[in-house]
């Protein structure tokens, strides 16, 4: 999305403001206006300044024809997109670290946009989304036009757009904030990733609050180890961010709170915090009635959001209006209401058992939505659960052994396998399965262990498996609307397929003909995760009909 009406800026004042060197001096800089700014060669429009960048695989510099013929006013690369450029009729500039400038950049062609806005970031590996979701509807209680910018969506004053990532690229998010001032927004929530901000997605933007849910693993891949994962999210609160608001239950929360002694913290579990929950009640409709203790008195809310974690969103959504000055109280009355996509969502078809889709891919995110499940449960509780790949493979085992402590029934299935071998996967899942203790989880497992790859089927036996009382989760890819296998991504939705399996006459009849859906216990090598033994052949991904 671009605003209307750029503000624009010279090629000279941006040589000025980010250092980077001209390596065409030949050709006249001084009537060059930038209108705008991106990344990709197919998105160039007249006067965009296109920036080449190295990839995994290719370098935005082979595309630099395509851009000069789309309209491009000038190019950003490095020095290796500089050999690989031969000569350009319009300006090319050359630095070290150019996607470092980026935001820099973007910010004065789309006249500094955030400074407009009351920006609040949120950070965290779990909660982002329901808390920015929570966050807006409680922002837009008296009246404010809001944005919103997170994993499942972009909103902009009601109006929605899909999100591709769950922090923008710096052009897209500098044009972004653009449009929302154009449109007269004035307070933003948005989920900020810990790539975001390694990668510099959002330099540029100021962050009237800054706000830090928790820290468990995930991402490993990218970022090395917690401790490195943890210096990334800190990066939001390294002088981004006007006011910080904090959850100190989360033990890396604490210590970031120490390091922040003017942050508003947070605590649902009775530690001495600015904002505290006192007390919940959950009524026989499973509603929470929640009330908080602040720095401005008591506040009551009510939320249909299930689960302990959810309060904990709920008061720092709270925490977040109290840092921008605004009527708590008014806000907190907004929240009742509210329901996020994929996050503990229920699918009703009528059925006698509870059934819920949402998106925890990581151990603690999945240990919390099946506690909070179970939590008055009369039934058993059944858990069809895989893991993406070409992600943090040591976080594989970890969800196993988390699920099958808590489930009476764990059925191991495909997620989103990407270049990997699904077998594999599911394998790592199955050796924390069936030896919980040997990957730091305390607790016994209980459950009936199954392996059915093809997700489809997965969830179908989950149905077919279900009675009175009993509860089916579907965990791991939430909202997404796709399942990518070696390299393609198929139409997948687990709430429609959920409600499809719950509707069906027969979960066995003709359209499930061949999908294993009763395959048997497997045994697993803890040493060896890929040594799988099982009573029936592990047939690969039966990919979802287009």
């Amino acid at each position: 999305m671009r605003p209307e009406h750029p503000v624009g800026v010279s090629l000279g004042a941006v040589i000025e403001r980010t250092g980077a060197q001209l390596a065409t001096p030949g050709i006249p800089t001084a009537d060059v206006l930038l209108s705008g700014v991106t990344l990709r060669a197919q998105d160039v429009r007249p006067g965009d300044l296109f920036a080449a960048l190295p990839g995994s695989r290719m370098h935005g510099a082979e595309f630099a024809g395509d851009a000069v013929t789309a309209g491009a006013a000038a190019v950003l690369t490095d020095p290796a997109g500089r050999l690989l450029l031969g000569d350009l009729p319009i300006p090319l500039l050359v630095a070290e670290t150019p996607r470092a400038l980026l935001g820099s950049i973007a910010r004065a062609v789309y006249g500094d946009p955030s400074s407009q806005l009351a920006v609040v970031g949120i950070t965290g590996t779990s909660g982002k989304t329901t808390t920015c979701y929570l966050l807006e509807a409680a922002l837009a209680a008296d009246g404010s036009k809001t944005g919103l910018i997170g994993t499942v969506q972009t909103r902009i004053d009601g109006e929605v757009a899909p999100s591709a990532l769950t922090t923008p690229e710096a052009p897209d998010l500098q044009a972004l904030f653009a449009v929302m001032a154009e449109r007269g927004v004035s307070v933003v929530a948005m989920e900020v990733s810990s790539h975001a901000l390694s990668l510099g997605r959002v330099s540029g933007t100021s962050f009237a609050v800054g706000a830090f849910t928790n820290l468990s693993q995930d991402h490993l891949d990218f970022h090395g180890d917690m401790e490195g994962y943890f210096a990334a999210k800190s990066l939001l609160f390294d002088g981004r961010s006007g006011r910080h608001v904090i959850n100190i239950d989360d033990a890396y929360g604490a210590r970031l709170a120490a390091g922040h002694p003017d942050a508003l913290t947070v605590s649902a579990t009775g530690k001495s915090a600015a904002w505290t929950v006192v007390s919940v009640e959950v009524s026989t409709t499973g509603i929470q009635h929640v009330t908080l203790a602040g720095p401005t008195g008591p506040v009551t809310l009510e939320l249909a959001l299930p689960g302990a974690f959810n309060i904990s969103n709920a008061a720092m959504a709270i925490a977040c209006v109290d840092a921008l000055g605004r009527d708590v109280q008014l806000a907190a009355d907004a929240l009742a209401g509210v329901v996020v996509p994929g996050r503990m969502e229920r699918v009703d078809a009528g059925q006698d058992f509870l059934s819920v889709v949402d998106y925890a891919h990581k151990p603690a995110a999945l240990a919390a939505v099946l506690d909070a499940i179970a939590e008055g449960l009369t039934g058993r509780l059944i858990v069809v659960v895989g893991a993406g790949g070409d992600r943090d493979t040591g976080k594989r085992p970890v969800m196993g052994a988390e699920a099958v402590t808590r489930a009476d029934l764990l059925i191991v299935t495909d997620d989103n396998p990407r270049s990997e071998d699904p077998a594999l996967i599911r394998a790592q899942l199955l050796a924390g399965a069936l030896a919980p203790a040997d990957y730091g989880v305390i607790g016994v497992g209980r459950a009936e262990v199954m392996e059915i790859g093809d997700r489809r089927a997965a969830i179908r036996a989950a149905v077919q498996a279900a009675g009175p009382g009993d509860a089916v989760v579907i965990a791991g890819k939430g909202h997404e609307l796709g399942q990518e296998i070696a390299g393609v991504k198929h139409p997948f939705s687990d709430r429609d397929e959920l409600l499809a399996a719950l509707t069906a006459a027969d979960p066995n009849g003709p359209e499930n003909a061949g999908q294993p859906t009763n395959l048997l216990r497997v045994s697993v090598d803890p040493s060896n995760p890929q040594n799988v033994t099982q009573s029936t052949p592990t047939r690969p991904p039966t990919p979802p009909p287009a």
